[in-house]
């Protein structure tokens, strides 16, 4: 398994990660009516370790025909080096873009308060 290029961009990079969905599904994400199928909770992994859980994660997910992946990243700190909390979330985007599982991903959106709110996020997997 070939690991992602780290990345220190906040934003997302959505360049091959599909970024739109229906109408129904944004509104049911937004209002947090959704359930999350899996959720995996980075606090506490090393990047190289997070990169594995989120690649072993998705597998799993896809091959079960979930849907939504609850991906707990913790939120992002602002500041200038050598800040330490908030590299997972800052690099997160772009290692889903990069991922074997990318044509797999059919939206990345910021979840409920609910579900973590800014420190969480919702992978909405497409249909097989």
């Amino acid at each position: 398994m070939a690991k992602p290029p780290r990345s220190n961009a906040v934003g997302p990079s959505r360049t091959s990660l599909g970024t739109t969905l229906d109408g129904g599904w944004d509104r049911r994400l937004l209002s947090g009516s959704v359930q999350p199928d899996v959720t995996l909770d980075l606090h506490g992994l090393s990047l190289d370790a997070a990169w594995t859980a989120i690649d072993r994660t998705l597998e799993r997910a896809i091959a079960n025909g979930a849907r939504i992946v609850l991906l707990i990243t913790g939120h992002h700190r602002a500041g200038d080096p050598p800040v330490q909390r908030g590299r997972i979330r800052a690099a997160v985007h772009d290692w889903l873009a990069a991922s074997r599982h990318a044509p797999a991903i059919a939206a990345v959106r910021g979840a409920h308060r609910r579900h973590g709110g800014g420190g969480s996020l919702y992978i909405v997997l497409r249909r097989h």
